[in-house]
Protein backbone atom coordinates (compact mmCIF):
# COMPACT_ATOMS: atom_id res chain seq x y z
CA UNK A 1 0.00 0.00 0.00
CA UNK A 2 1.28 3.50 -0.74
CA UNK A 3 2.21 5.83 2.08
CA UNK A 4 1.30 9.47 2.34
CA UNK A 5 4.42 11.60 2.59
CA UNK A 6 3.75 14.91 4.29
CA UNK A 7 5.81 18.00 5.03
CA UNK A 8 4.83 19.42 8.41
CA UNK A 9 5.63 22.65 10.21
CA UNK A 10 7.89 21.89 13.19
CA UNK A 11 8.02 25.44 14.55
CA UNK A 12 7.33 28.97 13.44
CA UNK A 13 10.17 30.76 11.66
CA UNK A 14 12.14 33.45 13.46
CA UNK A 15 13.29 35.81 10.75
CA UNK A 16 14.12 34.49 7.29
CA UNK A 17 12.76 31.08 6.38
CA UNK A 18 15.07 28.08 6.87
CA UNK A 19 14.41 24.48 5.81
CA UNK A 20 14.82 23.08 9.33
CA UNK A 21 11.45 24.44 10.45
CA UNK A 22 9.87 21.67 8.36
CA UNK A 23 10.03 17.90 8.64
CA UNK A 24 9.04 15.07 6.34
CA UNK A 25 6.76 12.41 7.81
CA UNK A 26 4.85 9.46 6.42
CA UNK A 27 1.36 8.33 7.27
CA UNK A 28 -1.52 6.34 5.89
CA UNK A 29 -3.37 7.37 2.78
CA UNK A 30 -6.77 8.72 3.89
CA UNK A 31 -9.96 6.94 2.88
CA UNK A 32 -12.61 9.15 1.29
CA UNK A 33 -15.95 9.15 3.03
CA UNK A 34 -19.41 9.67 1.53
CA UNK A 35 -19.42 12.72 -0.73
CA UNK A 36 -15.62 12.87 -0.79
CA UNK A 37 -12.82 12.28 -3.29
CA UNK A 38 -9.29 11.04 -2.71
CA UNK A 39 -6.79 13.19 -4.55
CA UNK A 40 -3.19 12.41 -5.45
CA UNK A 41 -1.22 15.64 -5.65
CA UNK A 42 0.59 16.26 -8.94
CA UNK A 43 1.66 19.90 -8.63
CA UNK A 44 1.99 22.26 -5.67
CA UNK A 45 1.81 26.00 -6.23
CA UNK A 46 4.52 27.98 -4.46
CA UNK A 47 3.55 31.56 -3.67
CA UNK A 48 4.93 34.38 -1.56
CA UNK A 49 1.79 34.19 0.54
CA UNK A 50 2.92 30.75 1.76
CA UNK A 51 5.45 32.56 3.93
CA UNK A 52 2.80 34.82 5.45
CA UNK A 53 0.74 31.77 6.43
CA UNK A 54 3.60 30.56 8.66
CA UNK A 55 3.39 33.51 11.02
CA UNK A 56 0.98 33.32 13.99
CA UNK A 57 -0.98 36.35 12.85
CA UNK A 58 -3.94 35.41 10.62
CA UNK A 59 -4.02 36.85 7.12
CA UNK A 60 -7.06 36.20 4.93
CA UNK A 61 -6.90 32.65 6.29
CA UNK A 62 -5.80 31.07 9.58
CA UNK A 63 -2.07 30.39 9.95
CA UNK A 64 -0.60 26.95 9.36
CA UNK A 65 -0.77 25.04 12.64
CA UNK A 66 2.49 23.97 14.27
CA UNK A 67 2.63 20.23 13.68
CA UNK A 68 0.22 20.52 10.75
CA UNK A 69 0.78 19.81 7.07
CA UNK A 70 2.13 22.83 5.20
CA UNK A 71 -0.71 24.30 3.21
CA UNK A 72 -0.76 25.11 -0.48
CA UNK A 73 -2.87 25.19 -3.61
CA UNK A 74 -2.51 22.05 -5.72
CA UNK A 75 -3.51 20.33 -8.92
CA UNK A 76 -4.36 16.74 -8.10
CA UNK A 77 -5.62 13.61 -9.80
CA UNK A 78 -8.76 11.94 -8.50
CA UNK A 79 -7.83 8.35 -7.57
CA UNK A 80 -11.05 7.41 -5.74
CA UNK A 81 -14.41 9.15 -5.89
CA UNK A 82 -17.68 9.05 -3.97
CA UNK A 83 -18.92 12.17 -5.76
CA UNK A 84 -21.16 12.20 -8.80
CA UNK A 85 -19.52 14.08 -11.65
CA UNK A 86 -15.97 13.49 -10.45
CA UNK A 87 -14.35 10.42 -11.98
CA UNK A 88 -11.08 8.61 -11.38
CA UNK A 89 -8.46 10.33 -13.52
CA UNK A 90 -10.04 13.79 -13.41
CA UNK A 91 -7.71 16.65 -12.55
CA UNK A 92 -8.92 19.02 -9.85
CA UNK A 93 -7.76 22.20 -8.19
CA UNK A 94 -7.77 21.90 -4.44
CA UNK A 95 -6.09 23.05 -1.25
CA UNK A 96 -4.37 19.74 -0.55
CA UNK A 97 -1.10 21.10 0.80
CA UNK A 98 2.39 19.63 0.85
CA UNK A 99 1.59 15.92 0.78
CA UNK A 100 0.99 13.07 -1.63
CA UNK A 101 -2.69 12.42 -0.89
CA UNK A 102 -5.65 14.29 0.55
CA UNK A 103 -9.37 13.54 0.88
CA UNK A 104 -11.82 16.37 0.26
CA UNK A 105 -15.57 16.89 0.10
CA UNK A 106 -16.64 17.24 -3.50
CA UNK A 107 -17.63 20.84 -2.81
CA UNK A 108 -14.04 21.72 -1.92
CA UNK A 109 -12.44 20.77 -5.23
CA UNK A 110 -12.80 22.30 -8.66
CA UNK A 111 -12.65 20.12 -11.75
CA UNK A 112 -10.18 21.27 -14.37
CA UNK A 113 -11.62 21.22 -17.90
CA UNK A 114 -10.38 18.35 -20.06
CA UNK A 115 -7.46 19.35 -22.25
CA UNK A 116 -6.20 22.15 -20.01
CA UNK A 117 -2.53 21.42 -19.21
CA UNK A 118 -1.97 21.03 -15.48
CA UNK A 119 0.85 23.61 -15.61
CA UNK A 120 -1.57 26.21 -17.00
CA UNK A 121 -4.35 25.22 -14.61
CA UNK A 122 -2.20 26.03 -11.58
CA UNK A 123 -0.59 29.15 -13.04
CA UNK A 124 -1.96 31.39 -15.77
CA UNK A 125 -5.46 29.85 -15.64
CA UNK A 126 -5.40 29.51 -11.86
CA UNK A 127 -4.92 31.89 -8.93
CA UNK A 128 -1.89 33.50 -10.59
CA UNK A 129 -3.63 34.58 -13.76
CA UNK A 130 -6.84 35.52 -11.98
CA UNK A 131 -4.91 37.75 -9.58
CA UNK A 132 -3.22 39.56 -12.45
CA UNK A 133 -6.47 39.90 -14.40
CA UNK A 134 -8.71 41.27 -11.67
CA UNK A 135 -6.00 43.29 -9.99
CA UNK A 136 -5.03 45.13 -13.13
CA UNK A 137 -8.43 45.52 -14.77
CA UNK A 138 -10.82 45.87 -11.81
CA UNK A 139 -8.59 47.54 -9.22
CA UNK A 140 -6.14 49.28 -11.55
CA UNK A 141 -8.79 50.18 -14.14
CA UNK A 142 -6.11 50.68 -16.78
CA UNK A 143 -6.84 52.77 -19.86
CA UNK A 144 -5.01 52.50 -23.20
CA UNK A 145 -2.08 54.89 -23.34
CA UNK A 146 -1.44 54.90 -19.59
CA UNK A 147 1.95 54.31 -18.00
CA UNK A 148 2.11 51.22 -15.80
CA UNK A 149 4.76 50.04 -13.33
CA UNK A 150 4.85 46.38 -12.26
CA UNK A 151 7.06 45.26 -9.37
CA UNK A 152 8.31 41.66 -9.09
CA UNK A 153 7.56 41.65 -12.80
CA UNK A 154 9.49 38.46 -13.54
CA UNK A 155 7.42 36.55 -10.99
CA UNK A 156 4.24 34.60 -11.52
CA UNK A 157 1.64 37.36 -11.12
CA UNK A 158 3.80 40.26 -12.27
CA UNK A 159 4.73 38.66 -15.59
CA UNK A 160 1.08 38.03 -16.48
CA UNK A 161 -0.06 41.45 -15.25
CA UNK A 162 2.55 43.20 -17.38
CA UNK A 163 1.55 41.27 -20.49
CA UNK A 164 -2.11 42.11 -19.96
CA UNK A 165 -1.23 45.79 -19.59
CA UNK A 166 0.71 45.66 -22.87
CA UNK A 167 -2.10 44.03 -24.83
CA UNK A 168 -4.46 46.68 -23.42
CA UNK A 169 -2.32 49.38 -25.02
CA UNK A 170 -0.28 50.64 -22.05
CA UNK A 171 3.38 51.52 -21.69
CA UNK A 172 4.76 48.99 -19.20
CA UNK A 173 7.93 49.08 -17.10
CA UNK A 174 8.80 46.18 -14.80
CA UNK A 175 11.19 45.83 -11.90
CA UNK A 176 13.13 42.63 -11.22
CA UNK A 177 16.19 41.53 -9.28
CA UNK A 178 18.65 40.43 -11.98
CA UNK A 179 19.76 41.60 -15.41
CA UNK A 180 18.68 38.22 -16.80
CA UNK A 181 15.15 38.78 -15.58
CA UNK A 182 15.12 42.31 -16.96
CA UNK A 183 16.17 41.03 -20.38
CA UNK A 184 13.42 38.40 -20.27
CA UNK A 185 10.86 41.11 -19.58
CA UNK A 186 11.88 43.30 -22.48
CA UNK A 187 13.09 40.77 -25.05
CA UNK A 188 10.51 38.01 -24.59
CA UNK A 189 7.48 39.53 -22.87
CA UNK A 190 7.54 42.85 -24.70
CA UNK A 191 7.82 45.21 -21.72
CA UNK A 192 8.88 48.73 -22.72
CA UNK A 193 11.62 48.80 -20.09
CA UNK A 194 12.91 47.11 -16.97
CA UNK A 195 14.67 48.18 -13.77
CA UNK A 196 17.08 46.00 -11.79
CA UNK A 197 16.03 47.19 -8.36
CA UNK A 198 19.10 45.65 -6.73
CA UNK A 199 21.59 47.73 -8.72
CA UNK A 200 19.64 50.83 -9.80
CA UNK A 201 18.97 54.05 -7.96
CA UNK A 202 15.21 53.55 -7.75
CA UNK A 203 14.30 57.21 -7.71
CA UNK A 204 16.49 58.03 -10.70
CA UNK A 205 15.38 54.97 -12.65
CA UNK A 206 11.71 55.68 -12.12
CA UNK A 207 12.27 59.30 -13.09
CA UNK A 208 13.94 58.17 -16.31
CA UNK A 209 11.23 55.68 -17.27
CA UNK A 210 8.29 57.81 -16.10
CA UNK A 211 9.17 61.44 -16.87
CA UNK A 212 5.47 62.33 -16.79
CA UNK A 213 4.65 60.10 -13.82
CA UNK A 214 3.00 56.72 -13.18
CA UNK A 215 -0.69 56.15 -13.84
CA UNK A 216 -0.98 52.65 -12.37
CA UNK A 217 1.40 50.84 -10.04
CA UNK A 218 0.82 47.09 -9.58
CA UNK A 219 2.58 46.50 -6.26
CA UNK A 220 3.80 43.03 -5.35
CA UNK A 221 6.57 44.03 -2.96
CA UNK A 222 5.84 47.04 -0.74
CA UNK A 223 8.91 48.58 0.91
CA UNK A 224 11.20 51.08 -0.85
CA UNK A 225 9.71 50.42 -4.30
CA UNK A 226 6.25 51.40 -3.07
CA UNK A 227 7.65 54.52 -1.43
CA UNK A 228 9.44 55.63 -4.60
CA UNK A 229 6.46 54.80 -6.81
CA UNK A 230 4.09 56.84 -4.62
CA UNK A 231 6.30 59.88 -5.00
CA UNK A 232 5.97 59.65 -8.79
CA UNK A 233 2.27 58.87 -9.20
CA UNK A 234 0.28 61.06 -11.55
CA UNK A 235 -2.89 62.86 -10.60
CA UNK A 236 -5.65 60.33 -9.89
CA UNK A 237 -3.22 57.44 -10.18
CA UNK A 238 -4.08 53.99 -8.85
CA UNK A 239 -1.96 51.68 -6.74
CA UNK A 240 -2.97 48.01 -6.85
CA UNK A 241 -1.86 46.45 -3.55
CA UNK A 242 -1.39 42.80 -4.44
CA UNK A 243 1.45 41.73 -2.12
CA UNK A 244 4.31 42.88 0.08
CA UNK A 245 7.01 40.26 -0.33
CA UNK A 246 9.69 42.65 0.97
CA UNK A 247 8.23 42.23 4.46
CA UNK A 248 7.04 38.61 4.40
CA UNK A 249 10.25 36.81 5.27
CA UNK A 250 11.04 38.38 8.62
CA UNK A 251 12.60 41.51 7.15
CA UNK A 252 10.00 44.02 8.28
CA UNK A 253 8.52 46.70 6.08
CA UNK A 254 10.17 50.04 5.52
CA UNK A 255 8.16 52.89 6.98
CA UNK A 256 6.12 54.80 4.44
CA UNK A 257 6.48 58.56 4.50
CA UNK A 258 3.92 61.11 3.38
CA UNK A 259 1.17 58.71 2.37
CA UNK A 260 -1.77 60.79 3.62
CA UNK A 261 -0.48 63.92 1.88
CA UNK A 262 0.24 62.09 -1.36
CA UNK A 263 -3.18 60.46 -1.42
CA UNK A 264 -4.95 63.75 -0.81
CA UNK A 265 -2.94 66.09 -2.99
CA UNK A 266 -2.80 63.78 -6.01
CA UNK A 267 -6.23 62.19 -5.42
CA UNK A 268 -4.63 58.76 -5.47
CA UNK A 269 -6.37 55.50 -4.79
CA UNK A 270 -4.60 52.58 -3.09
CA UNK A 271 -6.64 49.40 -2.85
CA UNK A 272 -5.82 45.91 -1.69
CA UNK A 273 -7.69 42.81 -2.79
CA UNK A 274 -7.87 39.04 -2.39
CA UNK A 275 -8.55 37.18 -5.61
CA UNK A 276 -11.09 34.84 -3.99
CA UNK A 277 -13.42 37.83 -3.78
CA UNK A 278 -13.75 37.60 -7.56
CA UNK A 279 -14.43 33.88 -7.94
CA UNK A 280 -18.01 34.54 -9.03
CA UNK A 281 -16.48 35.99 -12.21
CA UNK A 282 -13.85 33.31 -12.67
CA UNK A 283 -15.29 32.07 -15.97
CA UNK A 284 -14.93 35.55 -17.47
CA UNK A 285 -11.26 35.77 -16.57
CA UNK A 286 -10.48 32.22 -17.67
CA UNK A 287 -12.09 32.77 -21.07
CA UNK A 288 -10.04 35.92 -21.63
CA UNK A 289 -6.79 34.33 -20.45
CA UNK A 290 -7.32 31.20 -22.57
CA UNK A 291 -8.00 33.38 -25.60
CA UNK A 292 -4.83 35.41 -25.07
CA UNK A 293 -2.80 32.23 -24.62
CA UNK A 294 -4.25 30.75 -27.80
CA UNK A 295 -3.48 33.78 -29.97
CA UNK A 296 -0.04 34.38 -28.47
CA UNK A 297 -0.89 37.67 -26.78
CA UNK A 298 0.53 36.30 -23.52
CA UNK A 299 2.97 33.54 -22.70
CA UNK A 300 3.21 31.47 -19.54
CA UNK A 301 6.54 30.41 -18.06
CA UNK A 302 6.68 27.79 -15.32
CA UNK A 303 9.67 26.98 -13.12
CA UNK A 304 9.27 23.36 -12.00
CA UNK A 305 11.09 21.79 -9.06
CA UNK A 306 10.89 18.00 -8.91
CA UNK A 307 10.15 16.23 -5.66
CA UNK A 308 8.07 16.92 -2.57
CA UNK A 309 11.21 16.80 -0.44
CA UNK A 310 12.53 19.88 -2.23
CA UNK A 311 9.49 22.06 -1.48
CA UNK A 312 11.04 23.92 1.51
CA UNK A 313 14.16 24.90 -0.42
CA UNK A 314 12.01 25.80 -3.44
CA UNK A 315 9.92 28.18 -1.32
CA UNK A 316 13.04 29.76 0.17
CA UNK A 317 14.34 30.26 -3.37
CA UNK A 318 11.09 31.89 -4.41
CA UNK A 319 11.35 34.35 -1.52
CA UNK A 320 14.92 35.25 -2.50
CA UNK A 321 14.07 35.58 -6.19
CA UNK A 322 15.66 32.52 -7.80
CA UNK A 323 12.60 31.80 -9.95
CA UNK A 324 11.46 33.26 -13.24
CA UNK A 325 7.73 32.91 -13.82
CA UNK A 326 5.52 30.58 -11.83
CA UNK A 327 7.32 28.19 -9.46
CA UNK A 328 5.74 24.76 -8.98
CA UNK A 329 6.74 21.57 -7.19
CA UNK A 330 6.02 18.44 -9.21
CA UNK A 331 5.34 15.20 -7.37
Amino acid sequence: MPTNRQIRLLRRPQGALTPDIFEMSAGEVPAPGPGEVLCRVRYISLDASNRAWLDPRPTYKPPVAVGGVMEGITVSEVVESNVEGLEVGDLVESFSGWQDYAAHPGTMVRKIPAGAPAEHAISVLGITGLTAYFGLLDIGKIVPGERVLISAAAGAVGSIAGQIAKLKGCTVIGSAGTDEKCRWLTEELGFDGAINYKTADLGAALGQHFPKGIDVYFDNVGGPMLQQALLRMRMRGRVVCCGAISSYDGQGGAGMRGIPELLVVKRLRMEGFIVMDYFSRRAEAEAALMGWLADGSITNRVDIIDGLEHAPEALIGLLTGTNIGKRLVQL
